[in-house]
C-alpha cells in the first residue's frame, strides 16, 4: 500500500531523519537489487521497538517483515546501531549538551518472555538468570540526564549492582573532534546504597571522581553527605521509565543478549536526538 512518511505515531520526524540519514550505510548496494528505503525500514523497526509485537506482525506499510528483521540483525552484526548511538552522543557533546559534571548509576530488572529462553549458548552467557522477578535480565546503566544514556551493561537478573559498576565506568567514552583523547569520566557519580562498597569508593577516589553514595547501615561513615545532590538521582529513574515506554525494552523477547542490547541502543539514540 501507499506509504507516507510521518503519517504514523511511531515514525521518525523529518528532523530526526535528517540527523540520522548521513550516518547510515549508503542507500543502494553496489551489487544485487536496490534495498528497500532505509527510512521506511527504520520506521518499521521503531514500530516493533515501541509495540513489542513479533516481527511477523509488522504492518504492510513498512514493507515485508522479513526485510525489516534481517536489516535489524544485519546492522547489529555490523555494529551500526552502536555507531549511530555514539555519533548522536558525540553531536550532543560537541553542542555542549552533555553534562560531564554529574553522572548517575542504577540497575533495573527486565522480565524475560518465555521466547527469550533456550539459547544454545546457555542462559548466563546471554545475560539471563533468576531473580525475585523470575526469569530476567538486569540492565546496569550510567546516565548524564533523563534523556542521556552514557553506557549500559547486561547481566543475569540476580547479579548485584556493585558487580556491574566497573564496566559502566570503563565504557561510555565519547570521542571528541581533533586529536584529543575520548572523554570518559564525570566529575561526580551519584548512586544508591547498592553501590556503597569500599572497592567502589576506592575506585572513584583513585580516578579523582567525587562521590554521592549513601553508606549502608553497617558501614563506617566519613565526610558529609549532600542530600540535594542525591535527590538528582531521580534523573536516571526517569531515563529508565522513558526507555521502558518501548515494549521491546520493557520486556526482553530476544534470546541473544546482543540483539536485546541493540533494542536499548535504538531507544537511547532516539532520546539523545531530543537533547
Amino acid at each position: 500500500g501507499l506509504y507516507i512518511f510521518g503519517m504514523n505515531r511511531h515514525d521518525l520526524t523529518n528532523t530526526q531523519w535528517e540527523r540520522l540519514q548521513p550516518l547510515l550505510p549508503p542507500q543502494k548496494p553496489h551489487t544485487g537489487r536496490p534495498s528497500t528505503d532505509h527510512r521506511r525500514i527504520l520506521n518499521g523497526i521503531l514500530w516493533i521497538l515501541r509495540t513489542g509485537a513479533p516481527w511477523r506482525d509488522l504492518p504492510e506499510r513498512y514493507g515485508p517483515w522479513s526485510t525489516a528483521a534481517s536489516r535489524f540483525y544485519r546492522w547489529r552484526k555490523a555494529g551500526i546501531w552502536q555507531r549511530l548511538f555514539e555519533a548522536i552522543q558525540q553531536q550532543a557533546d560537541a553542542a555542549g549538551k552533555l553534562n560531564w559534571a554529574i553522572h548517575y548509576v542504577d540497575g533495573t530488572i527486565v522480565r524475560a518472555h518465555q521466547h527469550a529462553a533456550g539459547s544454545p549458548t546457555g542462559a548466563a552467557a546471554e545475560a539471563l538468570g533468576r531473580s525475585q522477578g523470575g526469569f530476567s535480565t538486569k540492565v546496569h546503566l550510567r546516565a548524564a540526564g533523563e534523556k542521556a544514556l552514557m553506557t549500559f551493561e547486561l547481566s543475569p537478573g540476580q547479579r548485584h549492582e556493585a558487580l556491574g559498576f566497573a564496566p559502566l565506568m570503563a565504557g561510555g567514552a565519547v570521542k571528541r573532534s581533533g586529536r584529543g583523547r575520548p572523554k570518559r569520566r564525570p566529575g561526580r557519580v551519584v548512586g544508591d546504597k547498592a553501590y556503597s562498597s569500599g572497592k567502589i569508593r576506592a575506585y572513584l577516589r583513585t580516578h579523582g571522581i567525587r562521590i554521592t553514595i549513601p553508606h549502608k547501615v553497617n558501614e563506617h561513615r566519613s565526610g558529609p553527605f549532600d542530600r540535594a545532590l542525591y535527590r538528582l538521582r531521580e534523573q536516571v529513574e526517569r531515563l529508565i521509565n522513558r526507555l521502558k515506554q518501548n515494549r521491546r525494552v520493557a520486556t526482553r523477547y530476544e534470546k541473544c543478549a546482543a540483539n536485546y542490547s541493540a533494542m536499548w541502543l535504538i531507544a537511547a539514540t532516539l532520546l539523545w536526538l531530543e537533547c
